[in-house]
């Protein structure tokens, strides 16, 4: 048996904690674990003034630099209403 424990990376999902033991996960890995509906568009969140950067499900993110912030926005429904 082996007690070494695997390195665990964390990072966030509108606001909820999530951790993994790999490094690199890719948009569709965070939506996979945050149990994000697949149709969802992914953002990261980027500090300061540095807009928000959309994260496609075969984008890969490294999470071993900082704690990265990501939230999940539903896909857009515009021009779907009756006028």
């Amino acid at each position: 048996m082996n007690d070494k424990k695997e390195k665990e990376f964390h990072f966030f999902v509108d606001g909820v904690k999530y951790e993994t033991e790999h490094s690199y996960l890719s948009g569709a890995d965070i939506k996979r674990i945050a149990k994000i509906e697949a149709n969802y568009q992914l953002f990261l969140e980027e500090q300061g003034d540095t807009p928000d950067r959309p994260i496609a499900d075969p984008d890969t993110v490294p999470l071993n630099d900082r704690i990265k912030h990501f939230f999940a926005v539903p896909p857009a429904t515009f021009g779907h209403g009756n006028h």
